[in-house]
């Protein structure tokens, strides 16, 4: 195994280097909060990947001293073992090599993903419902987990409108290459004469703010309205004013929150959401060049799909960005959509 092919380590061991000489110095603490949080967090992720490299360089050195001695000795047992432990090495590393990719300090955080139906009634809500399960379906494969915050439930059936929250090791980074507009085109259930049919659904990704991120919000600046969820849940949920919608009056902004058993907690998460949508504002602003980069995220309009998904007549995935395509339309809808995000990944590195 190889590791300066995927990982520059004296490149990355340099950087870190860098960042603390000038945190090492007296009047590091004075500078802009925005300077200070954005080299501390290239700091922490680059320490993380830097002991993560020497971790596997020692594992993959005992594993082949060891293995040295098996052959030496026949011990085909041990064989057997060491195969299955470069088998996951191999898989540590390839998840390092993705990582690489992943130099945005906001790449290491949880992420925050809202998906809007689109124009198509049910048809397109039942394509909401398909959305949150193939991204549920690859969170628990990356060992991530999912909350739901706010659900907004379709007509008939799907849903018209889904937030919730992934939390992992780069969720955020990964899921990045999910924001925009998703196209499908199948045969709808939901049409008595079999036709055709295309739908869309909007996907917003945002990183969530740390708490210890200060992101001053005025109360004077806040309308907060509450109101009856409209999601599953017990009687206590639904027949109680215990949704909270939280309105940003300078920039109109606005985050909800309807999942919470008590609206206190509710207005907490709501509350969270909405800093980490000013965020992501503020920081469009401060970074011109790379608001340009990821033009798709602030504007999205329909008809200018990232992600094609074809059910009929014939049956592929395919990727507007990278031309990445699929014909296994089933295992991607499952929750495998790395080949996209990994493709999307090596575009803009």
């Amino acid at each position: 195994m190889t590791f300066e092919v995927i990982f520059d380590l004296d490149e990355q061991q340099q950087e870190l280097e860098k960042i603390e000489n000038i945190m090492s110095k007296a009047d590091f603490w004075q500078k802009d909060q925005a300077e200070i949080l954005r080299l501390t967090q290239k700091r922490s992720i680059l320490r993380e990947k830097i002991d993560t490299w020497h971790n596997l360089h020692d594992n993959t050195e005992d594993a082949r001293i060891l293995a040295e001695m098996a052959f030496d000795e026949d011990d085909r047992a041990t064989l057997e073992e060491i195969e299955k432990d470069v088998c996951g090495l191999q898989k540590r590393i390839k998840d390092l090599e993705f990582q690489s990719l992943l130099g945005d300090p906001d790449d290491g955080r949880n992420g925050i993903v809202s998906i809007n139906a689109g124009a198509g009634g049910t048809e397109a809500q039942d394509w909401v419902e398909m959305l949150l399960r193939m991204f549920v379906r690859w969170s628990e494969e990356k060992g991530m987990q999912v909350r739901v915050i706010d659900y907004l439930p379709g007509d008939e059936a799907g849903i018209k409108n889904v937030t919730f929250t992934v939390s992992g090791p780069y969720a955020y980074g990964y899921l990045k290459s999910e924001h925009g507009i998703h196209r499908m085109v199948r045969m709808s259930p939901f049409d008595a004469t079999g036709r055709r049919h295309t739908s869309f659904a909007s996907v917003s990704v945002l990183p969530e703010v740390d708490t210890e991120i200060k992101i001053e919000i005025e109360e004077k600046d806040l309308r907060i309205d509450t109101y009856r969820a409209s999601g599953p849940g017990g009687q206590h949920v639904n027949k109680t004013s215990s949704a909270v919608r939280i309105t940003h009056l300078p920039t109109g902004t606005v985050a909800q929150c309807q999942n919470e058993k008590s609206q206190h907690r509710n207005r907490e998460m709501a509350l969270k959401v909405l800093k980490a949508k000013l965020y992501q504002l503020e920081k469009g602003k401060q970074d011109q060049k790379k608001q340009q980069e990821h033009q798709t995220q602030k504007d999205i309009a329909w008809g200018s799909q990232i992600r094609s998904y074809v059910f009929n007549p014939y049956r592929m995935v395919k990727d507007h960005r990278t031309n990445v395509e699929i014909g296994d339309v089933e295992r991607v809808m499952d929750g495998d959509i790395n080949l996209f995000i990994d493709a999307y990944l090596r575009l803009k590195d």
